[in-house]
C-alpha cells in the first residue's frame, strides 16, 4: 500500500529540484551567455531618428546566438535567435564543445531526480535505499559536472566566433568588448543550488523516516501531512 508522505523539507526539496533543473536547461538552450559590443546601422528611413536605427547588442551562447537583421526596403529590422552550430563539431571552440557536454550530463542527471522528486510523497525507498540520498548523490555528481563545464566555458573566450563579438581583445578568461549575460549567472545560481539541494535531501530523508511519521503509519493512515 503506498503511504503518501508530505513533510516541509521533503515538499521544498522537491520544488528545489524542479527549479534548479529548469533554470539550468534554459540557461543551456539560451543565446545571452555573452553580450557582444552595441551595433548600429545607418537607416534610410526619415523616421528613423537621426538616420540611424536602435544600437543592438548581438548575443553569443554554447551553441547558439542573436542578432540582427540587416533590412530591406519595406521589410522592418527584427533580432534573429537560432543556433549557429548545425551539429556538435561546429560549436566554435573546443572548450565549449567540453562545456557542453559536461552541462547536459549535468543536467540531464538534474532532470532526472526532478521527475524522481514527484513520486518521493509515496515511493521514499528502493531496493532498501533511500531514494532521498539516493537522488542527493545524484545531484552532488550533476554539481561536479556543472562546475567543470562553467571553469571550461570561459577558457572558449578567445576562439574566433567570440572575437567577432567581443573584439579583438577577448581571449581565454578575457571577454573583452563582451559583458556576461543572465544565462551564465542563471547557470552559476543553478549549480549553487544544485549543491544546496544535494544537501538538503538529506534533511528530506530525516523528515519522512521520523518517528511521528513511523507512528501515523503504524496507525494505518495514507496521507500524512507534517509541517
Amino acid at each position: 500500500m503506498c503511504h503518501v508522505i508530505v513533510t516541509c523539507r521533503s515538499m521544498l526539496w522537491t520544488l528545489l529540484s524542479i527549479v534548479v533543473a529548469f533554470a539550468e536547461l534554459i540557461a543551456f538552450m539560451s543565446a545571452d551567455w555573452l553580450i557582444g559590443k552595441a551595433k548600429t546601422r545607418g537607416g534610410t528611413d526619415p523616421e528613423e531618428r537621426g538616420g540611424l536605427s536602435e544600437p543592438h547588442h548581438p548575443t553569443l551562447g554554447i551553441y547558439a546566438r542573436c542578432i540582427r537583421n540587416p533590412g530591406v526596403q519595406h521589410v522592418p529590422r527584427e533580432t534573429l535567435c537560432g543556433p549557429y552550430a548545425e551539429n556538435f563539431g561546429e560549436i566554435a571552440s573546443g572548450f565549449w564543445q567540453a562545456t557542453a557536454i559536461f552541462l547536459a550530463a549535468g543536467i540531464f542527471i538534474l532532470c532526472m531526480v526532478a521527475l524522481v522528486s514527484v513520486f518521493t510523497m509515496c515511493v521514499q525507498s528502493i531496493m532498501k535505499k533511500s531514494i532521498f540520498n539516493v537522488c542527493g548523490l545524484l545531484q552532488g555528481i550533476a554539481g561536479l559536472f556543472l562546475i567543470l563545464g562553467l571553469i571550461l566555458y570561459p577558457a572558449g573566450w578567445g576562439c574566433q566566433k567570440a572575437v567577432a563579438y567581443c573584439g579583438h581583445y577577448a581571449s581565454a578568461y578575457k571577454p573583452g568588448d563582451c559583458s556576461l549575460g543572465w544565462a551564465f549567472y542563471t547557470a552559476i545560481g543553478g549549480m549553487v543550488l544544485t549543491f544546496i539541494c544535494a544537501i538538503f535531501s538529506a534533511q528530506a530523508e530525516i523528515a519522512t523516516s521520523s518517528d511521528k511519521v513511523q507512528e501515523e503509519i503504524e496507525e494505518g493512515k495514507n496521507l500524512i501531512c507534517l509541517l
